[in-house]
């Protein structure tokens, strides 16, 4: 059975396409079969994040057209086979495409692939309601911000008035030491107020600037980072494990304690 979830927000900014390229990664490593969808039709980016913006010939809207067949508009990633990439037609709206056509391609991509990831564009216009409309399992994405988290509380609603039952919640950017000294929401705060169940915390990390603009998901690094680490843990919950939460509230230097003692274990 394909897994058909989107990622989305409502708040642009929050780091949905980070989540999608690195999610979306970290599963492929996993020895999944992944497709990524980018639904953001003008302003597509997901392709940059995965270091693939070279490779692009055709396009979701081309395929829609009957230019090509889609196959031919799927990116394969080099590194991981098992990913492939339908990009998002940069020259043309966003009413381009419609909830219905979505439904095509998503419905064909999942008779091969076990899970198509929708990276929804920001907002709450036609592109997200494209992007909801093939979905039957969502990730919010929001950070620990009062106007990040009224956005998804909307999004929530919305959701579940098109009958995406199975939502998640993903924080992003939470920073441990604002967070103690009350000036930022805690992990806490934004779960009172959202009422959805949560799958992921990812701190804030510089080196997801740094693989962001150099096209390679931090989940593939060699040098592990405790953000990276937080993305193959919600893989990992994803695909139905049990994965402890790791613990913001503690000093910055026990989490790459734990994170090394974690990495040399599996090595050892």
């Amino acid at each position: 059975m394909t897994r058909i979830i989107v990622i989305t927000s409502g708040k642009g900014g929050v780091g949905k396409t980070t989540v999608s390229a690195n999610l979306g990664m970290a599963l492929a490593k996993m020895g999944r079969q992944i497709a990524l969808i980018d639904a953001d039709f003008g302003l597509r980016n997901l392709d940059l994040l995965l270091g693939l913006e070279n490779r692009i010939v055709y396009t979701a809207v081309e395929v829609l057209s009957r230019e090509c067949r889609l196959e031919q508009a799927l990116v394969k990633d080099k590194r991981l086979p098992n990913l492939v990439l339908l990009p998002a037609a940069q020259n043309r709206s966003k009413d381009a495409v419609n909830p219905e056509q979505m439904k095509l391609l998503v419905n064909a991509l999942a008779q091969k692939y076990q899970y198509v990831l929708i990276d929804s564009p920001a907002g709450i216009e036609n592109g997200f309601k494209n992007a909801i409309a093939p979905a039957k399992e969502a990730l919010i994405v929001t950070t620990p911000e009062i106007s990040a988290v009224r956005d998804a509380d909307r999004v929530v609603g919305l959701l579940e008035a098109q009958g995406v039952k199975r939502v998640h919640l993903i924080i992003n950017r939470i920073r441990p030491a604002m967070v103690r000294a009350n000036d930022m929401m805690s992990v806490q705060d934004v779960q009172e107020l959202l009422a959805i169940p949560l799958i992921g915390v990812i701190p804030d990390d510089e080196r997801v600037i740094v693989s962001t603009n150099r096209g390679e998901p931090l989940v593939l690094a060699e040098t592990p980072s405790v953000a990276a680490l937080a993305f193959d843990n919600i893989a990992r919950r994803l695909e139905g494990e049990t994965v402890d939460f790791l613990d913001f509230d503690s000093p910055q230097d026990n989490i790459f304690a734990r994170l090394r003692k974690l990495l040399w274990t599996k090595i050892v």
